[in-house]
């Protein structure tokens, strides 16, 4: 019964925050639209970024306010909201979308995510997606992937403007056991990386980048889902955020795409530390298992 009290105050809250933000939201993104002079634009960016940091900072305290699992995170100490970041983790659940702002939120710029076109129609929240510049992707093969590429160019070129981090979930879609075993990953906690985003990313804005930033998420009692977190039933979560440095043989000259072998090499090698990390740091939790 709690956790029903739990639920219906998380969605309370969070309706609210949404319904409420999204809609100041409108004649900050109608200016962008009408004036789209680059200082116009900056300045309707900053304000927009203003506003979904607040809603951020609410989700944050709805989240924390129901579930009363243990934040253990590391490797955020030292980032710049100010800097240019490309950020990469894995995805099991939409609740890592959660945990990612509310760790990251106000400690670099706020995160763009590769999104699914069709979520551009999910009432309200598609329009705040749209109005901050969130690259629409079809994720399908043939023109659709050129238009693809062509789409999240055009998005990355736009957060030149003003500090941006560009997210991305490199295994493309959420780990379950089913895909794992069907893609036949050779990695034990992961799926395998596509790299298609990061490219984009580096082509566009690499000469840019603060710098890389690899996180590992795992939650040691078991991935919830979206309802767990608002039922107050999300438990404990890991959080580790490696800085590192960009490679120069993975940023292209100016102009050119970027060398998708070794960006899948670099990736590749990411991904076996990450698989190694999040083994060693399921190991350490009372051997509970994801």
């Amino acid at each position: 019964m709690f956790a029903v009290f739990k639920f219906f105050f998380a969605a309370l809250v969070l309706a609210t925050n949404t319904l409420v933000l999204v809609a100041s939201m409108i004649p900050v993104a109608l200016v962008k639209l009408v004036l789209p002079m680059q200082g116009v634009r900056r300045a309707c960016d900053r304000a927009l970024m203003g506003i979904a940091a607040l809603w951020m900072d609410i989700n944050a305290f709805w989240l924390d306010a129901v579930n009363r699992g243990r934040w253990d995170i590391s490797g955020v100490e030292g980032l710049d909201p100010r800097g240019w970041y490309l950020v990469a983790s894995n995805h099991q659940s939409w609740v890592d979308i959660l945990v990612l702002q509310r760790v990251f939120n106000r400690r670099i710029p706020m995160l763009k995510f590769f999104t699914k076109k069709e979520l551009i129609y999910v009432p309200v929240i598609g329009f705040a997606w749209w109005a901050l510049d969130f690259p629409f992707m079809q994720r399908k093969g043939g023109a659709s992937a050129r238009a693809d590429m062509e789409a999240g160019r055009k998005a990355c070129a736009k957060f030149r403007l003003v500090p941006t981090s560009v997210m991305s979930f490199v295994e493309g879609t959420r780990r379950t056991a089913a895909k794992h075993t069907a893609q036949k990953s050779p990695y034990r906690h992961l799926l395998k990386p596509k790299v298609g985003g990061i490219g984009m990313a580096l082509e566009t804005l690499g000469d840019a980048f603060t710098g890389f930033l690899d996180v590992t998420i795992v939650y040691p009692q078991g991935t919830p889902t979206f309802t767990d977190a608002m039922a107050g039933r999300m438990g404990d979560v890991v959080v580790r955020a490696h800085l590192r440095s960009i490679p120069p043989d993975v940023l292209p000259p100016a102009g050119e795409p970027a060398p998708r072998a070794a960006v899948q090499a670099w990736v590749n090698e990411l991904w076996q530390a990450k698989d190694e990390e999040i083994g060693q740091l399921l190991s350490s939790t009372d051997g509970l298992a994801n």
